[in-house]
């Protein structure tokens, strides 16, 4: 049977990079909603140019048209075994639309593991990051600073701070991600599904707490 993992957790948690080592421990694909709306954007899918339609009147999309992508996603071979799904679902409606979808991969969610972490460790993390304008290499200039300030240590490139990760948007950000995802995190507690782990640990305790979480799914 399929298995199907759900990661959540706030911007800057570090969800994205414990996605890929979780991806690559298990060899189940990760998919993150973000980059998979880029993708159809990107090639002009018919559903990345329904999806920018309401991105450029600054409307949301459509759950039916996410689902759709998703499910589009999934459908393709290298999710024979189940994936992670990063960035999806983002409601309860969505969450109960995507049960109807992998039943029809013979799979269902099996763990929703929540990494947490500070609202300050956050605004830390997110708030001194500092990208390369050539190709995207992130810094941090607390945590991972360039060689020489302002120059990307691996292009020479100038780095630059994204109007999101600023210090008071990033706040905002981390506020609106909660008010949205609180009523997700109910739900998946209701159904005995949620595993909280501590994002304030090291990169490498943090994947195995996930490890073990995903080892003692029902």
């Amino acid at each position: 049977m399929a298995k199907y993992i759900v990661l959540l957790g706030p911007p800057g948690v570090g969800k994205g990079t414990q996605a890929s080592r979780l991806s690559r421990r298990t060899g189940l694909a990760h998919i993150s909603s973000g980059d998979l709306f880029r993708e159809n954007i990107k090639k002009q899918t018919e559903l990345g140019k329904l999806a920018q339609t309401y991105m450029n009147k600054g409307d949301l999309v459509p759950d039916d048209v996410t689902i759709a992508m998703i499910k589009d996603r999934l459908s393709r071979p290298d999710c024979k075994a189940g994936a992670i799904l990063d960035g999806f679902p983002r409601t309860p409606a969505q969450a109960e639309a995507l049960e109807v979808m992998l039943s029809g991969f013979n799979g269902q969610v099996n763990v929703v593991p929540l990494i947490n972490a500070q609202q300050d460790v956050l605004v830390d993390r997110l708030g001194g990051r500092w990208t390369c304008r050539a190709s995207g290499h992130i810094f941090n200039e607390k945590f991972s600073p360039p060689k020489e300030s302002g120059v990307c240590d691996f292009d020479g490139s100038e780095l630059y701070q994204r109007d999101d990760d600023k210090a008071e948007t990033v706040k905002y950000r981390i506020v609106v991600y909660m008010e949205q995802t609180t009523p997700l995190i109910a739900h998946y507690r209701e159904l005995g599904k949620l595993v909280e782990i501590n994002g304030m640990q090291s990169i490498e305790r943090v994947t195995q707490e996930l490890m073990d979480a995903l080892k003692n799914e029902s």
